[in-house]
């Protein structure tokens, strides 16, 4: 099987990607968004996932982080619909509960072709590093919508708020890795009864 590949450039007045992923890497990536901390948010996503991920990123990070991260979570998901192509033979569901010290978080998804988001954390500071906690829902929010799948991200348990975060990257990371795995019994078809994704 050819490696799947998704690559998008996108362009407005507030942000400039320029991301590529391929869903059957070895999770070696060069991230560079102009905010660190979200620098190493996706590096363990992709790590975690085994994705081969290259993101170039220059936002308005002069007037704050939101349109950066938003946008690269809008760009990405864009990316990984186009590297599933018809979906034929991927597994559709993953999920992971990861720890990470003190705290515990569950992913879930669904790739089924309806975006939604369900998302349960509970941040008590306003930023950690140079990342506005408040960003975590809106990448993950843009990144299911633009994937076009479900999407739950929930704390079980946790103190720290750096651990939280990570903990929750790294577990879409393996959930989704998990859900766009190929199941060779499907064969040419989908995992639906509908017959499409």
């Amino acid at each position: 099987m050819d490696p799947r590949i998704g690559e998008i450039k996108r362009i407005t007045k507030e942000t400039e990607i320029t991301a590529r992923i391929n869903l059957d890497g070895t999770g070696e990536c060069r991230i560079d968004t102009g905010i660190p901390f979200f620098d190493h948010m996706l590096n363990g996503f992709a790590r975690h996932g085994l994705f081969d991920l290259d993101l170039k990123c220059r936002g308005d990070v002069d007037v704050d982080s939101h349109h950066t991260i938003e946008d690269s979570g809008i760009v990405l998901g864009q990316a990984v619909l186009k590297a599933l192509g018809d979906k034929k033979g991927i597994k559709r569901y993953g999920y992971f509960i990861l720890p990470m010290d003190e705290a515990l978080v569950m992913s879930a998804a669904d790739m089924s072709g309806r975006p939604y988001l369900s998302f349960d954390m509970n941040f008590t500071v306003p930023k950690i590093g140079d990342m506005d906690t408040e960003m975590v829902h809106d990448f993950f929010y843009a990144f299911s919508y633009s994937a076009m799948m479900n999407l739950h991200i929930r704390e079980l348990s946790g103190s720290n708020n750096h651990h939280i975060a990570e903990a929750a990257f790294k577990a879409f990371g393996k959930a989704l890795d998990a859900a766009t795995q190929i199941e060779e019994r499907l064969g040419d078809s989908v995992w639906s009864t509908k017959e499409m994704l």
